[in-house]
């Protein structure tokens, strides 16, 4: 099998920090990226001319257009987008500033966006590529106290979904990767932001606290193994639920919305009304 090339935004730590190791540790060759370029340096000395370190905020449209251009004349091509940069905001509803929610969208919607949109024009003329977002399961279902940052990987969802449409024609691949919880620093200041709280939340952020600290946690390295699967797969996945705790979880919540939808079903069905026709 031929080495590919891929395209990495937040490689600096966590899943793309392990993911870009997994690749280049197997011979592929990573243009790696994150905000600060001393934070990828260590890749450089351990794999040497395989990787290209690149400095990237995704929420620079311009930085974005150039960076993914140099990757693209650096190897000569991109096998592999992979959109894994991004944080959560920790706030309810009626806490969070918006100007905090516009900056979270800003990096995980638009900055997932910006990259695929200057990736495309250089995949098309490739006739080749795959694209992969890294969303999450809470891009599938939604809780509390994160409601934005689940608001913005279901944005991330719908995005992928309709491009994989779009694409398929010009032998361009899509997948969604759908991580459950595991041990990496996601939730640490680094890759977090908590809104001002309101007092009368207290009890409802205790609680959340106090089932986050139980809830038992994957074992991040054993990711890279599968995601090397997806990337060889002939016929890959739209989605793909990373780790053993997002299927049981999708399968309880999406039992309850067919449930719901079936009992108020004749009250839909007579919002339709009389049918009218189009000639």
């Amino acid at each position: 099998m031929e080495n590919k090339v891929w395209f990495i935004t937040g490689a600096s730590r966590g899943l793309g920090r392990i993911w870009a190791e997994a690749a280049l540790s197997r011979g592929d060759k990573v243009a790696a990226t994150a905000r600060t370029p001393e934070s990828i340096a260590e890749l450089k000395e351990r794999f040497g001319d395989a990787v290209l370190p690149l400095a990237l905020d995704v929420t620079d449209s311009q930085q974005v257009e150039h960076v993914v251009q140099q990757a693209h004349e650096h190897f000569g091509r991109l096998d592999v987008v992979l959109n894994n940069a991004g944080y959560t905001l920790v706030g309810t509803t009626e806490e969070a500033d918006e100007s905090d929610v516009r900056e979270l969208f800003d990096a995980n919607y638009f900055g997932t966006l910006r990259v695929i949109q200057a990736a495309l024009p250089l995949l098309r003329l490739q006739g080749s590529g795959h694209i992969l977002g890294v969303s999450s399961a809470m891009g599938i279902v939604a809780a509390p106290l994160i409601g934005f940052y689940c608001a913005s990987k279901w944005a991330v969802e719908a995005l992928h979904d309709s491009l994989a449409q779009e694409v398929k024609s010009f032998g361009i691949k899509v997948t969604l990767l759908e991580p459950g919880a595991f041990a990496t620093d996601f939730g640490s200041p680094m890759s977090m932001k908590t809104s001002t709280g309101l007092e009368v939340y207290a009890e409802l952020r205790n609680r959340v606290s106090v089932r986050l600290s139980t809830e038992e946690r994957g074992d991040p390295n054993a990711t890279a193994e599968a995601i090397l699967q997806i990337i060889d797969a002939e016929d890959p996945p739209l989605r793909f639920a990373v780790g053993a705790g997002v299927l049981p979880l999708v399968r309880g919540v999406y039992a309850d919305r067919l449930a719901t939808w079936e009992t108020w079903e004749a009250v839909s069905n007579g919002a339709q009304g009389t049918p009218i026709s189009h000639r």
